[in-house]
């Protein structure tokens, strides 16, 4: 790389776990363009969403701060926009930053009409140069964006075709628009599948629901209806992958892949009918999973060898830093997560890897109607500890039981290990300033 800061480009999909990518071991669904990706980047393998809802996570990301230090606590909550972000450090070292697709932390409420035709203020955008997008939309051939660019307003218009394609287009047409003189790029792109509903191209629509494997936690009664969910959840990503495939083609053809950091990343994953659930804000490993990884730029050789998977617990607080330390940015102290980037760019790699968190801090805010209130923490060493306030819930060993079909909360020979759990969320809650009430140390039943 030349002296001017890299571009970063963010990737982000909605509610895609881990497990569904060929890199990390998924049976049925194509995604060369990941696994590509994480034999040439970075795959974070452990990488979590420590908010499983859309709209908390995303605040966390542009914050790096929990979610009960911001004000996006639970789903359709106003993200203030006195909240320093990412993008105005973006903005302060020069960066041109540009937003496409969905936003989700304005605080519009479904109750009062359809998400994707209302108008985000201007002052709710994230204070991007170019903000093209749109509230929420779950409608993928029905989508409609609106917003600026630089100083002209744009009124809402119709994308007319699939929202993901749609969508790549526009960052298709900023990349190959760029001059060498351009000011380094911070490019968002945010699209809503693999949501559901399952809709995709029929092109991509191969997946048949029975010849499909699921998981082994996926028991006889939830069997019909994941099996019909996960043919078009995989040809969703299957869509997803092609696409980011077309970004990294793009930036090859304009000799731009070596100055340029591709993130991709979820904000949370999806049951898919594991534990008879479907959805995400629960604390199982499909739900809280993400796939997490950093391609383009100069491959980062370390020892000799290329950077690979890293077993880091990535989270949502995360983000921010790690893309600050893509660029050479110093972290700013009221960012609460942890610059991962020396996984990628091996700057101060020996240093930075013993610094790494051990655990990882997870939550849900509530209650609200249904939702309900939950704290978690996951270790490097695989074990999940999660409770409910003032109560004991789950613990799993995951090197033993990856599915977690054995619950050891309640397993009297587990008392100490789930007891040093417990401490470890507590620090947790201390560290963090969270007011959540852990449940009080106890003797074996």
């Amino acid at each position: 790389m030349d002296t001017k800061r890299p571009n970063i480009i963010w990737f982000i999909v909605d509610q895609m776990r881990a497990q569904a990518t060929g890199a990390n071991g998924d049976p049925n669904v194509l995604t060369p363009n990941l696994d590509n990706m994480a034999i040439a980047g970075t795959n974070f393998t452990a990488a979590v969403s420590g908010y499983p809802l859309c709209c908390p996570y995303r605040a966390s990301m542009l914050t790096s701060r929990y979610a009960h230090n911001h004000s996006v606590q639970l789903h359709e909550d106003r993200l203030d926009p006195s909240y320093e972000l990412v993008t105005d450090v973006m903005n302060e070292n020069g960066y041109e930053t540009v937003y496409f697709g969905k936003w989700h932390v304005a605080g519009f409420k479904e109750s009062q009409g359809r998400a994707a035709l209302w108008t985000v203020p201007k002052e709710c955008r994230g204070r991007f140069d170019t903000w093209v997008g749109y509230e929420n939309n779950n409608s993928q051939w029905d989508c409609y964006l609106h917003g600026h660019d630089g100083e002209q307003e744009i009124e809402h218009f119709k994308l007319n075709g699939y929202e993901t394609d749609c969508l790549t287009d526009m960052a298709l047409d900023r990349i190959r628009a760029r001059r060498e003189d351009d000011p380094p790029l911070f490019m968002v792109v945010s699209v809503q599948p693999p949501h559901v509903p399952g809709l995709a191209p029929a092109a991509n629509r191969h997946y048949q629901a029975q010849q499909l494997t699921l998981r082994p936690n996926v028991p006889k009664s939830s069997e019909a209806r994941a099996r019909f969910d996960l043919s078009g959840y995989y040809a969703q990503i299957e869509n997803a992958d092609a696409n980011l495939g077309r970004i990294m083609d793009a930036l090859r053809e304009q000799d731009m892949i070596n100055d340029t950091h591709v993130m991709f990343f979820s904000d949370h994953g999806d049951m898919m009918g594991s534990h008879g659930r479907f959805g995400k804000c629960v604390p199982h490993e499909e739900s809280i999973r993400v796939p997490f990884l950093i391609g383009g730029g100069q491959p980062m050789r370390y020892n000799g060898q290329k950077t690979g998977n890293a077993p880091c617990l990535v989270n949502h607080v995360d983000v921010a830093p790690t893309t600050l330390g893509l660029a050479g940015i110093e972290v700013p102290n009221w960012m609460e997560g942890f610059d991962y980037s020396h996984r990628r760019t091996g700057r101060n790699y020996d240093e930075r890897i013993e610094l790494e968190p051990e655990s990882a801090y997870l939550q849900l805010l509530g209650p609200r109607e249904t939702s309900y209130a939950w704290r978690c923490v996951v270790t490097r060493d695989g074990w999940k500890y999660a409770c409910v306030e003032n109560g004991e819930w789950l613990l799993f060993n995951l090197n033993d039981d990856p599915y977690e079909q054995c619950n050891l909360a309640f397993n009297v020979n587990y008392h100490t290990k789930r007891e040093e759990m417990r401490t470890l969320l507590k620090e947790w809650v201390e560290k963090t300033g969270d007011s959540f009430q852990t449940p009080k140390p106890n003797s074996p039943v």
